[in-house]
């Protein structure tokens, strides 16, 4: 329960969020940071904990998304169970990717160009489907009931992803404190002497794989909630993959809150920059590169690491005050 303490903190203080302001902006603002760290958390049990790096979580996303708007659309099914099913999909195409790559002993960068390569190819297959609206996309009907999932003001839907990223991280810790986690974790160092040591790599990798495109299909689930609209380009778009790679890598890659820290920072750099320079097209990845760079060269550990740090180096500089008076 010691371990959970930050997280219900965390979320009572955001949770606050709509009662200091009722601001659209600010919400909006909110609504997508949050939507890029629940994304990246997904990502970063794969990537952060396993060290399997992926390019390709919109293939996860997008399924989540197009399964939930499909389902509503197309079959009249109730949207919260749509919802639902959008993210067994999604963990379901994790584990078939999973399955494929892990049992063919890919891993690196090969690894990466696999996930990569069924992002692109969902895209193509999207883009003319008959079922998901082809070129066109799929648009959810307005029905302003929350049994429909949508809200008359942006509050809930704050309050519902809010939600969902506290159980993301509520996950992440439980498998970081957990056999699994340490396993993960083996894997991610030295996965030969892991698999010397006994452990079952493949269904390791496995579960991750299918634990990180769940958390990721229940993002895109939200998404198209949300916006009640959704196309190849938005849904299996690279954005999305780069965004949720970026938030745990610049926030602390293989820590519980480098997602959302990192998603906050993304997000924040990103609106800056189309306050500055307008809404020029590439500038902002620019922007994510030139942090990136600066964060690999100078913080490694991102964020979550560089607080680590200076909240070591303020507690080892405060014992010999402590030394000194008691003595």
């Amino acid at each position: 329960m010691k371990g959970l303490a930050p997280i219900v903190t965390v979320a009572a203080v955001l949770a606050l969020v709509p009662f200091v302001t009722g601001s659209n902006t600010v919400l909006n603002f909110l609504v997508m940071a949050l939507l890029i760290a629940l994304a990246g958390q997904g990502w970063n049990v794969l990537g952060g904990y396993g060290g399997q790096y992926s390019f390709g979580h919109a293939a996860f996303f997008g399924t989540g998304a197009y399964v939930t708007a499909i389902l509503q659309v197309r079959y009249g099914l109730n949207a919260w169970i749509g919802f639902a099913l959008g993210i067994v999909a999604g963990a379901l195409v994790g584990a078939v990717v999973g399955g494929l790559s892990f049992r063919s002993g890919l891993r690196g960068s090969y690894f990466a160009l696999v996930t990569l390569a069924f992002a692109e190819v969902l895209r193509i297959v999207a883009s003319v489907a008959p079922i998901t609206g082809a070129g066109v996309g799929t648009l959810i009907k307005l029905d302003l009931r929350p049994e429909a999932f949508q809200f008359q003001s942006r509050a809930p839907f704050y309050w519902i992803l809010l939600a969902l990223v506290c159980l993301s991280l509520v996950v992440t810790r439980l498998i970081e404190d957990s056999r699994f986690g340490a396993y993960l974790v083996a894997v991610r160092e030295n996965e030969d002497a892991a698999r010397a040591l006994g452990v079952n790599t493949v269904l390791v990798k496995l579960g991750a794989m299918t634990v990180s495109a769940a958390i990721a299909a229940a993002a895109g689930g939200f998404y198209a909630q949300y916006f009640l609209f959704v196309d190849s380009g938005i849904a299996y778009g690279p954005w999305i993959s780069v965004e949720a790679l970026l938030a745990p890598i610049i926030g602390g890659v293989g820590t519980v809150f480098g997602p959302l820290l990192g998603a906050l920072v993304v997000k924040t750099l990103g609106e800056l920059t189309k306050l500055v320079a307008g809404d020029a097209p590439g500038l902002d990845l620019v922007i994510y590169g030139c942090v990136l760079v600066a964060v690999v060269a100078f913080a490694p550990r991102g964020i979550a690491g560089l607080i680590a740090s200076v909240r070591g180096r303020f507690n080892a500089s405060a014992m010999p005050s402590v030394e000194r008076s008691h003595g």
